[in-house]
Order: structure tokens, then sequence, then C-alpha cells
């Protein structure tokens, strides 16, 4: 099975090239993005990617799309990207937790990811919430973080390298195995935290 994965939820992103297979996954390329410029680069960087490797699209199997959280812009394009060739192509979709992927590469069974605003993404086993700062729980254990902000934050969580869509694609591998695909015309953002402009129009004496 030859799968693309897309990865555009954090300050910079990637794009990935595996074949996934049972007991295995072999990376064939990945991809660096560069933040703020994924709607301008992203399908660049894939159709350079799969021609660097002697890929065409119609050889794509699937795709692997982080859903988030993190960047809202960046969670659009890349989940616009993925639905788009998933139609177009006629291939699934398995969407994952970018917080997923952060505990496991942690190997950890929590993860937390700054959110800004003094505030933090955080998943607890398969439970995804926001977390403000004023309420981290001292001594927590078994948690990974990918930036300075939250390591501040967590003093005992493991830091690691920001998860990557080789990431993603190891663990999507699974599910991709065992055809658990999303809907691909119902699936949605991972954003945790509603945004401004949600939060904004429902403010008293707005219309």
């Amino acid at each position: 099975m030859i799968v693309l994965a897309i990865d555009t939820c954090g300050p910079s992103g990637s794009v990935a090239l595996g074949r996934v297979e049972p007991g295995s996954v072999t990376v064939l390329a990945q991809t660096e993005l560069a933040g703020k410029t994924y709607s301008a680069q992203l399908v660049p960087a894939i159709c350079s990617m799969l021609d660097a490797e002697g890929i065409d699209f119609a050889t794509l199997d699937a795709i692997v799309a982080v859903s988030g959280p993190g960047s809202f812009t960046g969670i659009r394009v890349g989940l616009s990207a993925a639905k788009g060739l998933a139609e177009a192509l006629q291939i699934p979709i398995v969407a994952v937790s970018r917080l997923a992927v952060l505990a496991w590469k942690g190997r950890t069974p929590s993860a937390a990811l700054d959110a800004g605003r003094g505030e933090f993404y955080f998943r607890e086993d398969t439970r995804e919430f926001l977390l403000s700062g004023k309420d981290v729980p001292s001594g927590l254990t078994g948690l990974s973080v990918c930036e300075p902000a939250a390591h501040w934050a967590f003093r005992e969580a493991v830091l690691v390298q920001r998860p990557t869509a080789t990431d993603a694609l190891t663990v999507a591998a699974p599910r991709l195995l065992a055809g658990d695909f999303a809907d691909t015309a119902s699936l949605d953002g991972n954003y945790v935290r509603r945004s401004d402009a949600e939060i904004f129009a429902k403010l008293p004496g707005k219309p």
C-alpha cells in the first residue's frame, strides 16, 4: 500500500510518502514545509516528491492526514488538500491526532502542545482537551512535549522532536491495514479550541 501523509498543523510541516505492509512501514521520502507557506507550497511539494520517486498520483492507495490540534489555517489547508486528492483519486483517508502522534513519539500515554494564550492542548490516554497554564498539575509524569513553552510548563515531561508526517504514517499504519478509514465527506479538523471567529460571533450583543 503506497500512502501519502500530510501534516500542516504546526509552525512547520511536512509531507511523506511510504509503503505500508503488514509488519512494516517503509518511508520512501519526506519533504519539509516552512510555516505560513502551506497554501502555496503544499500541493507543489507533494507533486515534486512523487515525481522524484517516480510515483504517479494514481499509484496512491490512501492518505494519512494529521487533523490537529494546532494552527487553524494549517489544519484547514492540509485537510482540504487531503480531501480533494482523496475524492479525485477515489482513495480513503485516515485522520490522526497530532497529540496522539506526539504521545507515540515520546512513548508516553499523554502529550501536550502549546496552544498560545497561556493554554495547552492536552491528551490524556484518548481524551483531548484545552488546559489553562494555571491548571497544570504538579508532578505529572508519562507526558511528551516538543516545544520550549510546553516543556517549561511541564517540567517532568519528555522533550522530543516535533512530530512529522513520517511519524503520522507509522501511527496510522494499523488503521490503514485494518481499513479503519474516515468518512471523507464529514471529516473535519480536530481543533479542540473554537476559533476566534466562532467565539466573537457568540458574544452578547452580536447579531
